[in-house]
C-alpha cells in the first residue's frame, strides 16, 4: 500500500512545448503545463467544459526523453507524485506553487504527431 501515497496519473494534453534546462553536475530538468478537461451537462441540460491545468516537471532521462518527444498539443498519460512549495517574489509577498514531479509518461498520440 506503501506505493499508493502520493501518486498522481493524469492523462491530457500539453498547454505549450517543453521548457530543458541543463543543471549542475549534467542533470537535465523539464518542465511543461498539462490541461486535463472534464465535460458535463450541468442542471439545465448544458454542457459545461472544466479545464484544469497542472505543472509537470521532469528530471534526468524522463527530461530528456519529455524534451525530445514532446510537444505542445502532445496528448500524453502521466504518472508521478504532487510537490508543494513556496517562495517569495520580489515584492516580499509569499507565493505557493503545486507541481508534480513525473515518474514516468506515455505519448498516446501517433507516431509521427
Amino acid at each position: 500500500m506503501n506505493n499508493l501515497r502520493n501518486k498522481v496519473q493524469l492523462i491530457g494534453r500539453l498547454g505549450k512545448d517543453v521548457e530543458m534546462k541543463k543543471l549542475k553536475g549534467d542533470r537535465t530538468l523539464a518542465k511543461v503545463s498539462l490541461a486535463t478537461s472534464e465535460i458535463y451537462k450541468n442542471s439545465e441540460g448544458k454542457k459545461v467544459e472544466n479545464t484544469q491545468w497542472h505543472n509537470l516537471t521532469f528530471w534526468g532521462k524522463t527530461a530528456e526523453n519529455a524534451g525530445n518527444i514532446l510537444k505542445k498539443g502532445s496528448e500524453i498519460a502521466v504518472d508521478g507524485r504532487l510537490n508543494y512549495s513556496d517562495y517569495e517574489d520580489k515584492e516580499g509577498n509569499k507565493k505557493y506553487f503545486t507541481e508534480i514531479i513525473v515518474n514516468g509518461f506515455i505519448k498516446l498520440d501517433p507516431k509521427n504527431k
